[in-house]
């Protein structure tokens, strides 16, 4: 029974299912976890249930970050697909998750690919936020920004926007950078780093000696 109901997961959710019969998402996300998530949004799509589906991805992401017991139960290459698929329906009853959630974390634990987890709720998140009108970018400086400068950047990201369209910002802290910033807006990739520049002039010079 259990081999039937994987079987039918591992079809429902193939990476290899025909793009006519997907319900295309806003936006194209890429790689193994894009195909999972663009399955995953046409499947909501068609059954009306996008809005519970958002909310399951969001309540297991908060567990992946906050129970790190089962994240690593889950990653763990030694343990069996049956023990994982248990763990993971114990865990879909107990949140009231929608069908189409459970059948995709069936998917991936029968398919291998419950590494990929992160990357596949990532990839639905960057589709709903289109959905949502919402243009995720992250940026990445040296140091912390003060009030001032990060409303200056959020002026300026402003300009990338469609009408109807909304900023969704994330700062992050990488002192590795060493001035400047790296700027991920919707699907163009910014890099203003020092680090970068330093990197290339380096070449430069190594190449005339």
């Amino acid at each position: 029974m259990a081999a039937a109901r994987f079987g039918i997961l591992a079809r429902t959710f193939s990476t290899s299912v025909a793009a006519k019969q997907l319900v295309q998402p806003p936006v194209q996300v890429f790689g193994l976890e894009g195909r999972y998530a663009t399955a995953l949004y046409s499947a909501a799509s068609k059954e009306k249930a996008l809005d519970a589906v958002d909310k399951d991805m969001k309540v297991f992401s908060g567990l992946l970050k906050t129970d790190l017991q089962l994240k690593e139960f889950l990653l763990n290459p030694l343990l069996s697909k049956e023990l994982k698929q248990q763990a993971l329906d114990s865990v879909m009853t107990k949140k009231k998750a929608n069908a189409l959630t459970a059948n995709l974390f069936g998917a991936l634990t029968e398919n291998g690919r419950l590494s990929n987890v992160e990357g596949v709720i990532g990839a639905f998140e960057t589709i709903m936020a289109a959905v949502r009108g919402e243009v995720l970018c992250e940026v990445t400086t040296a140091k912390p920004l003060d009030a001032i400068m990060k409303k200056e950047l959020e002026s300026s990201l402003k300009a990338f926007l469609q009408p109807g369209e909304s900023l969704q910002l994330t700062l992050k802290v990488d002192p590795s950078i060493i001035g400047g910033m790296l700027v991920s807006v919707g699907d163009k990739y910014i890099d203003m780093s020092m680090a970068t520049k330093i990197n290339r002039y380096t070449g430069l010079l190594q190449q005339a000696v």
